[in-house]
């Protein structure tokens, strides 16, 4: 009897195929809702994931990975109630064709079923191959060096700022998969390649790998995501001229990077490099303590190096690059989370979980640099599981399309130079300003004010 009352409550395991009606009922067994039966006496309970969703769910390493991979039970049993099968109010559901799609709905199908279409070869680590792509890339960084000191002319010095830049983005990548545990299994070979990697461009390794695992355990999050997350009206309105000048106004947001290593975001405290920031918990202490100590001993080579080559040789060799790779690292780490032409959602609340907040992440093509920095671009997938190889992404992504249906955004392909993301960056930055105080699915807002003053100046 229980399974022909589900049978006719249409509580069935989901096909591939997502786009349904809109109720996710058949008309013809339409008359189940009109029985005086509340939602309540469905026994909706009995609906419950199997034994295996504990081992779905144990896909997360201990490096830096999400520690909450999926909703608790009963919010994913919620979001399969409302949004696959139509009872209740129906927010999961695709619109009937002709209608507008809600990307602020709750998607019709579990973080499980994306992880089940990825083939499992994607799921596999090769440190010898992460290796090669390091070797590449410190290669290409001295190789870039060498060429340009010995050359030392004005016409050279431009394109090797913008060469020697893009391979210290490179690296940082590179050292972002260690932070991930995707670049091996070995906790200390990602820890020791990661302190190299990061060290050598200015980075704290472990401070930034661990905040940047609360962003990745966060992402879509209004409040507790920790990377280019959106400002509260509140907050927003007790910011200065200044401030808001400096964040909203290009090329300023493109230099954010070393001050919010030091300071955070406006309406978050704390330095990654201060082992009793909030950032850290206690057990973190010596972690943070030996990146920090990596980091002073790269700022002392580099003054030792001032003294040796001249400061102005130094600042050719290595200063100007610094600043072209922050604003490599600031131009994508805001573009994979704003700037796409439709509105996309903001979380809190029972609203937010770790499916929905990832969904709003975007891919893009950045042209001939894809290859250069490790498909960084295939953005969706590696948010939904940071444990994924750079070199698996693609085949990843392409797996999981089907799966993801309309949540998947199609990146707007790019020339060899992406330079229409500056276009997208230029449009987010004049637009997305803050976020309401109330309301569990929010969206930006504009300032009309600092537009306004955008354009007289």
């Amino acid at each position: 009897m229980a399974s022909w009352v589900l049978s006719e409550c249409g509580l069935k395991p989901l096909p591939h195929i997502f786009p349904r009606p809109r109720t996710g009922i058949n008309p013809s067994k339409a008359r189940f809702l009109h029985s005086k039966k509340s939602i309540t006496d469905l026994k909706l309970p009995s609906v419950k994931c199997s034994g295996d969703f504990s081992r779905d769910r144990n896909w997360g390493l201990k490096v830096s990975a999400p520690l909450r991979v999926a909703p608790l039970e009963g919010e994913d049993e919620e979001e399969r109630i409302n949004g696959v099968n139509g009872i209740g109010n129906n927010k999961g559901v695709e619109e009937e064709e002709g209608s507008e799609f809600d990307p602020g709905a709750p998607p019709p199908f579990k973080l499980a079923d994306i992880r089940a279409a990825i083939p499992k070869h994607c799921w596999v680590k090769d440190p010898w191959k992460s290796m090669s792509y390091v070797v590449r890339d410190v290669v290409v960084v001295f190789g870039l060096a060498a060429a340009a000191a010995y050359l030392n002319n004005w016409v050279v010095w431009p394109l090797y700022w913008a060469a020697q830049g893009t391979m210290f983005w490179a690296l940082f990548v590179l050292g972002h998969d260690c932070g991930h545990g995707s670049f091996s299994n070995d906790h200390k070979l990602n820890s020791v390649v990661g302190h190299l990697l990061h060290s050598s461009i200015l980075v704290p390794y472990h401070g930034w790998r661990i905040s940047h695992r609360t962003h990745h355990q966060n992402h879509g999050h209004v409040e507790n995501d920790e990377s280019w997350h959106p400002l509260s009206e509140k907050i927003f309105r007790t910011l200065d001229s200044a401030t808001r000048f400096l964040r909203f106004k290009i090329p300023f947001p493109l230099l954010a990077y070393p001050f919010y290593l030091w300071s955070r975001s406006p309406g978050k405290t704390g330095s990654h490099f201060d082992p009793n920031s909030d950032l850290f918990v206690p057990s973190e202490r010596k972690d943070v303590i030996t990146s920090t100590v990596c980091w002073t001993a790269m700022a002392a080579l580099l003054v030792g190096l001032s003294f040796v080559m001249g400061p102005m040789q130094l600042l050719k060799l290595y200063g100007v690059p610094y600043w072209i790779f922050v604003m490599w690292l600031d131009l994508v780490t805001y573009l994979h989370h704003h700037g796409h032409e439709d509105k996309l959602p903001w979380y809190r609340g029972k609203e937010w979980s770790y499916l929905r907040g990832g969904l709003t992440t975007l891919d893009r093509d950045y042209g001939w640099f894809n290859n250069i920095h490790h498909d960084i671009g295939t953005h969706v997938i590696h948010h939904l599981f940071p444990q994924i190889p750079h070199y698996h992404l693609i085949e990843a992504t392409e797996a999981a399309r089907p799966v993801l249906g309309k949540y998947y955004r199609e990146p707007k392909k790019s020339g060899p130079i992406p330079f229409n993301l500056f276009g997208d960056l230029i449009r987010s930055m004049s637009k997305d300003h803050y976020v309401s105080d109330n309301g569990d699915v929010v969206y930006y807002q504009t300032d009309p004010q600092l537009n306004g003053s955008s354009k007289s100046g």
